[in-house]
């Protein structure tokens, strides 16, 4: 297959004027590096920090403008001359933060999310250092796999990054966002109970489908964090929670935690102001974790897991195309989606 030497992007020139920021553009296709590959992407999916970037909300480095999204998946159809890796063909999926490859993150590695810090994967054709990606799993196409990058390897990292999660200590995930069906889905993978929260009984049913042992309704309940500590053996609480509220959870994700339990803090969809002191960490003798996504060494035993466990990321019915990505903009900001959205790459 020849490679074209232009291609279509859509770069993120500023973060000033909401999603007016987003531009659709012709681009040369990047030249290979001697340590590089050259990906034909396939797959890409959106997360709220996508959305939040034109918006000027996002609180870590940026180097605008930029090729817009983190989540990739496709094929390599070009390895430089000192790859070893790689080869041409290999289906692949693009790591978060390129320069995180074990342990913690350190500064270096936070400057280097793909569609913030570098360029990203709203493109037809992209290069990225031979360990800035990972295999894709073999039971899943371009669209799936790419939801990975982010969502997934975050939602592990919340289950395995810190202390390993164990069959039958309980998990409670917050709403029906990609993070928290990853967790739910890894969880259930590894044995674990699963608490889940929603406000309608169409997601409720969603999440039973997928596994989740309980299912409260926060609309219904506003002490599902006492509700969730109940449903625990001996009202001891719950080992992990997927925070993904902020404000607008916090409270009850320290009424549901157990003592020694972790509250992994992954996103602010409620509100940046809680109520709540860090002093609640001794009183509950817990610990609050923000979680940046994770290294490429997680990432890989996620990927071996999900072929394990034949685990399908959830993914919106509703498929973009990398022309009318705009639109999954639009759609995701309005909270229309269910899971993963999905942007397909011809």
């Amino acid at each position: 297959m020849a490679i074209p030497s232009t291609q279509k992007q859509w770069v993120i020139l500023g973060k000033e004027k909401d999603f007016d920021e987003l531009s659709f553009q012709d681009a040369a296709v990047p030249k290979v590096g001697e340590n590089e590959v050259l990906v034909k992407l396939q797959g890409a999916s959106l997360n709220y920090r996508d959305l939040i970037i034109p918006r000027g909300t996002y609180p870590f480095p940026l180097d605008l403008p930029v090729v817009a999204a983190s989540d990739g998946a496709g094929e390599i159809v070009e390895v430089g001359s000192k790859v070893t890796k790689w080869k041409k063909g290999d289906k692949v999926v693009t790591l978060f933060n390129q320069g995180h490859q074990f342990g913690p993150c350190d500064v270096a590695a936070s400057k280097s999310g793909l569609g913030g810090g570098l360029d990203g994967t709203l493109r037809q054709y992209g290069t990225f250092s031979e360990n800035g990606v990972v295999r894709s799993p073999k039971n899943l196409s371009p669209t799936e796999a790419a939801t990975l990058t982010c969502a997934g390897l975050t939602s592990w990292n919340a289950l395995y990054g810190l202390k390993v999660l164990k069959p039958g200590e309980t998990v409670l995930v917050q709403g029906t966002g990609g993070v928290s069906l990853f967790a739910l889905q890894f969880a259930k993978a590894a044995g674990a109970t699963v608490i889940a929260t929603t406000s309608s009984a169409v997601k409720a049913e969603m999440l039973k489908k997928l596994g989740a042992d309980h299912v409260i309704n926060y609309r219904e309940d506003k002490n599902w964090g006492e509700t969730a500590r109940g449903l625990t053996r001996d009202g001891a609480g719950v080992d992990h929670v997927i925070e993904v509220g902020g404000e607008g959870t916090l409270t009850q994700s320290f009424n549901a935690i157990k003592m020694e339990g972790i509250i992994s803090i992954i996103g602010f969809l409620g509100g940046t102001e809680p109520k709540d002191s860090v002093l609640e960490t001794l009183s509950r003798v817990c610990t609050v974790r923000g979680v940046y996504v994770g290294p490429r060494s997680l990432m890989e035993d996620m990927v071996a897991a999900i072929e394990a466990n034949d685990i399908h990321p959830v993914v919106d019915e509703k498929v973009f195309t990398l022309g009318t990505a705009r639109e999954a903009y639009e759609y995701m900001w309005t909270k229309s989606h269910v899971g993963k959205v999905a942007i397909t790459i011809e």
